[in-house]
């Protein structure tokens, strides 16, 4: 009889586990969902602007240079220059919103990212839609898809954008962007008379030359000029309160820069999120 128990509860674990989603990692306990979706009520992504590529150094989280998923080895590239490759894209979305990458970043589904199972983290790549031509540039910050027959998953937003949400994957051009050059140049700025409705500090901001780092928007003006402080402290850098209207609602914008020439920004936004703000965006010059 034991016997019998026995094999009963094995039938249904086995059943149970082969009925499951595969799990994105080797262990995926700290993920609140079983299942990956999309959002209910998805807001229009279709103006999310591409990623910006600038020239960073490869992080020290998740660049091994080889790692094992699910007893299969993979090698993570010396460089992503040069690297250019067509396959399968997917797309990842809830369940893995606002947990860590690969490399620590904050995976947001309404950011231009990528997973990629062997290009340098953090890097940058074109992204092709080879049925339609349409393309994206993502910032590669993940590790994925573990499926042989994938290429890259794409996070929603840049999922959305090639169309390739509905169907679930697509084929897909995947260019890595050498952007050694593509620091910001110091060129003169022309006259931009202020318009009457837009505030002294944003003005100012538009004037200025370089990147900044938008850390949040706050409903409360205090609540934001006390991250102005503690930002001031961890970053070193200018942070400057820049107040918006957006559907009728004042919020205050929290702006980090213009930063500094030779800045990591990759560096900086780990100290950042480690100091808990979860989702900083590289932005030009507002």
């Amino acid at each position: 009889m034991r016997m019998l128990i026995n094999a009963l509860v094995c039938a249904l674990l086995l059943a149970g586990c082969s009925s499951g989603p595969e799990p994105k990692y080797e262990s995926d306990s700290r993920y609140t969902m079983k299942q990956d979706t999309a959002p209910v009520n998805p807001p229009d992504v279709s103006n999310v602007p591409d990623a910006v590529p600038v020239n960073l150094a490869y992080s020290r989280g998740g660049n091994k240079p080889e790692y094992q998923v699910w007893g299969k080895t993979y090698r993570v590239l010396e460089t992503h220059i040069g690297y250019k490759e067509e396959g399968i894209a997917s797309w990842y979305g809830l369940k893995f919103h606002g947990h860590k990458t690969s490399n620590g970043e904050i995976y947001d589904i309404y950011k231009m990212s990528a997973a990629h199972k062997s290009l340098p983290i953090p890097s940058y790549a074109r992204v092709t839609n080879l049925d339609n031509g349409k393309s994206v540039i993502v910032r590669v910050n993940d590790r994925g898809p573990f499926h042989d027959d994938r290429l890259i998953d794409l996070s929603y937003s840049a999922a959305s954008r090639l169309e390739i949400t509905q169907k679930g994957t697509g084929r897909v051009r995947v260019e890595a962007i050498d952007a050694r050059g593509a620091q910001p140049q110091q060129v003169a700025q022309q006259p931009n008379p202020q318009p009457a409705n837009e505030p002294a500090a944003e003005q100012g901001l538009r004037n200025a030359i370089g990147q900044f780092l938008q850390v949040g928007a706050f409903g409360n003006q205090d609540n934001a000029q006390r991250a102005q402080l503690r930002l001031a402290s961890l970053s070193g850098e200018n942070v400057t309160v820049v107040p918006v209207e957006r559907g009728g609602r004042q919020l205050h914008r929290v702006l980090v820069g213009p930063l500094s020439a030779g800045i990591s920004v990759d560096g900086l936004i780990d100290r950042l999120v480690d100091a808990g703000y979860s989702s900083p965006i590289l932005i030009n010059s507002p």
